[in-house]
């Protein structure tokens, strides 16, 4: 196990020590949990490294050994490292982050420059999506349909203005719901919620890609409607792909 120290020439500061410039005091704790993960997710403290000691952590931080104990605890809670006595805290291999947890998820959004973050969470949003289209066409009833009908003429009603993005979130929220798995639309949402933090997810829209969102939702719709679940899980599955498709730059254009 290779312990990272201040001298160390891989341990020079991206994350580490950059909070007391940057926030005020009585959010020190939160800030310095947020650069931990940071400068573990990105590399600067590889799995298999051990954190610098408490004591330098506490000197580039510039807080208390208090606050540096509870803030290593709370990274310990959320995966990413293991506290062993008398043998400091390694950085556990990213296999063993909780990546659903707000901080890590995150934290893999802000620093995903080759945009595979996102890249991957398009395809797990794509399973989880057309999943719960297929359980919604298979269980809806006439008032969710109805429901379904008014969100979609929503979005074009809205489609000129900056409504549009919240009412094609509404459109997919109504589908989750329909579908009752609560533990799938938990999971969406919180990668959805994530992702929509990051410039490179969100894109521009054009006029021919707000035109593409509204045939293709019209066509999840459909299939609801008549019950087709193949056929709706399908629909989602690949609306959800060409739409990030659509956003998705290429990665030396990416801002």
């Amino acid at each position: 196990m290779t312990e990272l120290s201040a001298d160390s020439p891989v341990s020079t500061p991206t994350f580490l020590g950059s909070t007391p410039q940057r926030v005020p005091a009585a959010r020190l704790g939160v800030a310095v949990v947020h650069d931990l993960v940071a400068a573990i997710v990105t590399g600067e403290v590889a799995p298999g490294q051990s954190l610098p000691p408490e004591g330098v952590l506490s000197q580039q931080f510039g807080v208390s050994r208090t606050v540096i104990r509870e803030s290593v605890k709370r990274v310990e809670e959320k995966g990413l490292v293991n506290i062993a006595q008398g043998r400091g805290t390694e950085v556990l291999p990213a296999g063993s982050w909780n990546v659903l947890d707000p901080v890590v998820l995150s934290a893999l959004v802000e620093n995903d420059d080759s945009v595979g973050v996102l890249d991957e969470l398009a395809v797990v949003r794509g399973s989880l999506e057309g999943s719960m289209a297929a359980e919604a066409a298979s269980v809806r009833t006439d008032d969710e349909v109805a429901a379904l009908k008014a969100s979609l003429e929503y979005m074009h009603e809205t489609k000129d203005d900056k409504r549009f993005e919240q009412a094609d979130v509404d459109f997919h929220v109504v589908i989750m719901e329909a579908s009752k798995n609560r533990l799938a639309q938990n999971i969406t949402k919180i990668l959805y919620m994530r992702a929509r933090e990051s410039t490179r997810f969100v894109g521009a829209t054009t006029d021919e890609a707000v035109q593409l969102t509204l045939d293709e939702h019209a066509r999840i719709l459909r299939a609801i409607e008549r019950g087709d679940a193949p056929a709706a899980e399908n629909a989602m599955r690949e609306h959800i792909r060409v739409a990030w498709q659509r956003r998705r730059l290429p990665t030396h254009l990416k801002p």
